[in-house]
């Protein structure tokens, strides 16, 4: 039987039918930008001190009544406590001190109000502030493990608008949250909506393009459209400086969405996965009409329709792997390990520089901007270091870039902190490349028997470090060197430990367990068969049909 690349030949790879799903596909991740990475704007914390209602707000005895602590090597009034003062006289304090009885006031400088502005998440309760963001990624984390699931049963396109809807009707009820409990919920429903999104669109659009266009679809496509969404996210915050109204604005776009239902058609490859022959056949005669071109009197041969049908009753009595055979051999047990623990710490890298902008020297909105410009520009060279580059040294040189230059922002001296500001974009570069780059190196590693799952396995290492990450920026709020410090490290571990990993690039791809090669000196090369170039590596991505991939 002929395979689907053989089938749809005549389509062509870049008629108008790929070039609209190419764009309206990619469109469709640019909230998961914004919405993304919103917490750096709707939970950054603004400069805060005790309320004084004693001073009538004259401030003449502030620097009497509030005492002072160092922070990152700046002298400032205490943030949580206050000196106590004598019942009898409102000019005369003890040098005793005690909490914010009062509450706080907080510096409307920057913005009107955030989330922690208005449920008071400082002090005592600044945990709840990076613990909004975790469980965000909570929601992620199990959004990932759900949407592999769904997608295969009830397909991409229902999922990717079930989802889209999931998370534009949810950031609409979270405008109007009412508690730092009720927003934490909506922000898990969110998260999970979310992952499943953008998983959904990167399946459909690899399962719907031409085999020539799939890796620029997952670098220069969805990836890039996700930056343009995240570098929406600082102009929009910088107009509304109220997290509420940012929320709101964040939130209708995903009304927009809705008529592209009637032009982004199911994937036939799902379809015929299922055996559903006919409803495959005309969508690709609806594109055959929309290239231009004639497509043959029997797409698929009667042979071929009663061969889609048995296979479909077939896989259902197959043998069934689980996510114990990701350990059951040594070569794949230390593949699985060494990948799981790259996902998480790269993870980790990318959310918490993200989530750094506002602890870096200088106006966070334009900090913002430049991290969300320089994640494009990572992207683009991703694609053209995938073309000609072996897997494991464009993870390892990129990550070693990455975490190389983060830890150089320590060594900075205090009067350029402009340089340690620069050193942090160019650590983000670097991992935001090898971010992108992971996502096909893990396609490659795992065999087609267990790909779905040891991707999937990798997709929830990720998101564990996504639920870290907060607290890796949080961190920087007292300290802004040991954040670089920690995610240098790591970055710099992970990159040295990538060599170990077995080379795949211009290889065949493993379809058993069995032939999952072993972990390889670093030194050594494998040299790639010429014939075999990344059109052939995109087939192979290709081959994991379930959303849980990502």
């Amino acid at each position: 039987m002929r395979n689907y690349d053989d089938i749809t030949y005549f389509l062509g790879d870049w008629g108008l039918f790929q070039k609209t799903i190419f764009l309206l596909l990619s469109i469709s991740t640019i909230p998961n930008g914004y919405v993304g990475m919103s917490m750096v704007f709707l939970a950054d914390i603004p400069p805060h001190r005790c309320k004084l209602p004693y001073l009538n707000g004259t401030g003449v005895y502030l620097n009497q009544s509030l005492p002072t602590q160092v922070i990152n090597g700046e002298m400032i009034y205490s943030r949580c406590s206050r000196y106590k003062w004598v019942n009898t006289s409102r000019t005369e304090f003890l040098n005793d001190t005690e909490s914010c009885l009062d509450g706080w006031e907080y510096s409307t400088e920057r913005y009107t109000s955030t989330i922690v502005t208005e449920w008071n998440l400082v002090c005592e309760k600044d945990w709840k502030a990076p613990l909004s963001t975790s469980i965000f990624f909570v929601g992620v984390l199990v959004g990932c493990i759900a949407s592999g699931h769904l997608s295969d049963r009830y397909g991409r396109k229902v999922v990717l608008f079930l989802t889209m809807a999931l998370q534009t009707v949810f950031s609409l009820i979270q405008v109007f949250s009412n508690s730092w409990e009720m927003f934490c919920v909506l922000n898990f429903l969110i998260g999970l909506g979310q992952i499943s999104n953008y998983a959904s669109a990167f399946v459909l659009g690899t399962e719907l393009l031409g085999k020539s266009s799939r890796v620029a679809y997952s670098t220069l496509g969805i990836c890039v459209f996700y930056g343009l969404g995240y570098i929406i996210l600082p102009l929009l915050a910088y107009c509304l400086r109220g997290w509420r109204m940012l929320l709101l604005a964040m939130s209708l776009p995903g009304l927009l969405y809705i008529p592209l239902w009637w032009f982004i058609p199911e994937s036939p490859r799902w379809l015929l996965s299922q055996g559903r022959v006919e409803e495959a056949e005309a969508i690709i005669r609806g594109a055959a009409e929309k290239n231009g071109v004639t497509p043959p009197e029997n797409i698929f041969s009667e042979e071929e329709s009663m061969e889609f049908l048995q296979l479909t009753s077939k896989e259902k009595s197959q043998h069934s792997y689980t996510y114990i055979d990701l350990i059951r051999t040594t070569n794949i047990r230390n593949v699985s390990i060494i990948t799981f623990f790259i996902w998480m710490v790269v993870t980790i890298g990318y959310y918490g520089l993200s989530l750094s902008t506002p602890n870096m020297i200088g106006d966070p909105y334009i900090n913002c901007f430049i991290a969300a410009a320089t994640e494009i520009a990572a992207y683009i060279l991703t694609w053209g270091i995938l073309k000609c580059t072996p897997r494991r040294i464009a993870f390892s040189s990129t990550s070693l870039l990455g975490g190389a230059v983060l830890l150089l922002i320590q060594l900075v001296p205090s009067n350029l902190q402009i340089l340690s500001t620069v050193l942090a974009m160019a650590g983000k570069f670097g991992i935001s490349a090898a971010f992108s780059i992971v996502y096909v190196f893990a396609a490659e590693l795992f065999p087609t028997v267990v790909r779905n799952m040891g991707v999937g396995v990798c997709c929830m290492a990720s998101r564990i470090g996504g639920i870290i990450a907060p607290y890796i920026a949080f961190i920087g709020t007292y300290n802004k060197v040991l954040p670089y410090i920690l995610m240098g490290s790591i970055t710099i571990a992970i990159g040295l430990l990538s060599l170990f990993l077995p080379e795949t690039r211009g290889l065949p791809l493993p379809e058993k367990i069995s032939q999952v090669p072993p972990l390889t000196c670093c030194c050594s090369r494998t040299d790639p068969s010429p014939e075999i170039g990344l059109d052939d590596n995109s087939k192979r991505i290709t081959g994991q049909h379930s959303s849980s991939d990502l």
